[in-house]
């Protein structure tokens, strides 16, 4: 055990099926150290509890593994703000390719920062506008894996993350609370962007007891050209 890393937190790898090594343990604490230091200079989050963090921000990027794995995954996270969940999937995933998609500099730069003080290699931190990038080809339909834990609407994020993901790949979107209306709405909005729904999943880890859900949506087909759509449009014409 790695002193500084509680023992909830072991207690959730545990619950997930992971066993991390040593080196993984203390890139954890690291990006944990980081988090909180930078955060005294700028927002990068509201959880400022080392446990805490470890729990709502490490095991909660982390149960994304219990819907989504394998090897040499192309990752796409959209917002990813202080890099959740992509960094730390990173950490547990060596072999993934991920890019982190952000639109704010200042989060950007911290990014960068941490890729480069625990020496990860295949991870890079992009910024940009996730509505904008989406119709460059260097990045549409380029990823089998497109996650964003943003605070946004599902018909939103679908419209946000559909246009990234591969024929065949996955969109997994964290949630929490009173989905009925929000996932009806989200289906409709799927349908629009060749998604389709494939899994709800309870998340079951100790500490994360709010209700959190990961939706798992496969995309069926190409996303059609017109999407995303740009943000100012997307909040006045919702898709759903």
């Amino acid at each position: 055990m790695v002193e500084g890393l509680s023992n909830n937190f072991y207690t959730g790898l545990k619950q997930l099926g992971l066993s991390l090594s040593d080196q993984q343990l203390a890139q954890f604490l690291r990006y944990q150290q980081e988090l909180l230091d930078w955060n005294t200079r700028f927002n990068l989050t509201a959880i400022t509890d080392p446990e805490e963090v470890q729990i709502k921000h490490f095991l909660d990027s982390l149960s994304l593994l219990a819907v989504y794995d394998g090897s040499q995954i192309d990752l796409l996270d959209i917002g990813s703000g202080a890099g959740f969940p992509g960094l730390a999937l990173k950490i547990v995933r060596p072999e993934w390719n991920v890019t982190l998609l952000e639109a704010t500099g200042k989060k950007v730069t911290f990014l960068r920062y941490v890729i480069e003080v625990l020496q990860l290699e295949g991870i890079a931190a992009e910024q940009g506008r996730a509505e904008e990038l989406a119709h460059q080809a260097a990045y549409r339909a380029q990823f089998d894996l497109v996650t964003a834990r943003a605070v946004a609407s599902l018909s939103t994020l679908l419209e946000y993350s559909a246009p990234y993901c591969r024929v065949g790949g996955a969109i997994v979107l964290p949630k929490k609370g009173d989905l009925v209306d929000e996932l009806a709405r989200g289906r409709r909005a799927a349908g629009h962007v060749g998604a389709t729904l494939k899994a709800d999943v309870a998340v079951e880890v100790s500490g994360l007891v709010d209700g959190r859900r990961l939706l798992v949506w496969r995309q069926q087909k190409e996303c059609p050209a017109q999407y995303p759509r740009a943000g100012a449009v997307m909040v006045k014409k919702p898709l759903g």
